[in-house]
């Protein structure tokens, strides 16, 4: 007789790949999260105070703890994996606080932004902080490659924050312009913190290409899937508000394909709330209603999965394993978050 296991299971045994693999890296991440407090101190108490609020507000630390698995995939047996995760996260915290400001956003994982309760110069200046303190780690690191790497993610996740503030509200945006924008504001990172665990381990060309193409496509996934959950009730259960991107007339995949699939009087619509902001009372019920119309969220989630079948078999040239084990099963973490 076949088994029937609830949607509420599958979630359960879905988050305990992370679970997982922050057992897996435990003494590391301990470490990360130590020196993360040391980094942050600064005898100008506004600095540790507002970093130190957006980085406890929560947040999976899915970044560093990519770098720290990936680290320990190569064998690596030393210490360097620490200071260069730290950087990661102080890279992402930093693009954090000035995408609240670019946004005008006032939550942050179900919390205050750091814009809201100490404003906008504050929180800027707070991410260039963050990022300083970001180079100096990789100059302490001492490598030339890992420099180069960290430094060049930054740049493009800046490029992608200006080309997303270009296209932002424009109905006409396409499919690869969209891809573009993730690829560089999310993915970029992704890639960047996986990568750079085959490099302090000194492995070979293929390994370091292997672990960068598994980043950068469950960077490109975990974000389909973000701008999924914006227009799920599941977003709720996360402590975020639903329909943030809409307000804001961000163009998101789902809409972008419900716009194209659209009639005259929907692409009307579409272009009311989101390119001239004039929404009313309903209007997000009516967008979700017609992105299940055309199926764009069913389609965002199995774009998602396509990359992350990529990600998927770029570990294919690792001998099977533990972390490799837990590295795959964060491919599925990452995606079954929509459900």
């Amino acid at each position: 007789m076949a088994q029937v296991v609830s949607l509420e299971s599958q979630r359960r045994a879905k988050a305990t790949a992370l679970d997982a693999l922050v057992e897996l890296v435990d003494a590391d991440l301990r470490a990360v999260n130590q020196t993360i407090i040391a980094r942050m101190h600064s005898p100008v108490a506004l600095i540790p105070q507002l970093a130190g609020h957006l980085i406890a507000a929560g947040g999976k630390r899915l970044r560093p703890l990519l770098t720290l698995a990936a680290a320990q995939l190569c064998g690596y047996r030393g210490e360097r994996q620490v200071k260069l995760a730290t950087c990661v996260e102080f890279i992402h915290s930093a693009t954090l606080l000035h995408d609240d400001v670019v946004d005008d956003s006032n939550l942050r994982r179900g919390q205050e932004s750091a814009n809201a309760i100490w404003g906008n110069q504050a929180s800027v200046l707070v991410g260039d902080f963050l990022f300083s303190r970001a180079f100096e780690l990789m100059v302490e690191d001492g490598s030339l490659k890992v420099l180069q790497i960290l430094s060049r993610a930054s740049s493009v996740i800046a490029e992608g924050e200006v080309h997303q503030l270009i296209t932002s509200n424009d109905t006409e945006t396409s499919e690869a312009q969209y891809l573009e924008v993730i690829q560089c504001k999310t993915a970029e990172l992704f890639a960047a913190a996986s990568r750079i665990g085959a490099v302090v381990a000194d492995r070979p060309d293929v390994e370091e290409e292997a672990l960068r193409t598994y980043g950068l496509n469950l960077g490109i996934a975990f974000q389909l899937i973000d701008d999924v959950l914006d227009y799920s009730a599941r977003q709720a259960e996360l402590g975020k508000t639903v329909g943030d991107d809409f307000r804001e007339g961000k163009i998101t995949l789902p809409v972008i394909l419900a716009f194209r699939r659209g009639d005259e009087a929907e692409r009307a619509f579409w272009k009311r709330a989101l390119e001239d902001l004039k929404q009313d009372d309903g209007d997000l019920t009516r967008a979700i209603d017609l992105m299940r119309k055309h199926h764009s969220l069913a389609d965002t989630v199995a774009r998602a999965r396509h990359y992350g079948a990529i990600a998927r078999d770029a570990l294919g040239i690792f001998p099977d394993g533990k972390v490799k084990t837990v590295l795959l099963d964060v491919i599925d973490f990452c995606i079954e978050r929509a459900y």
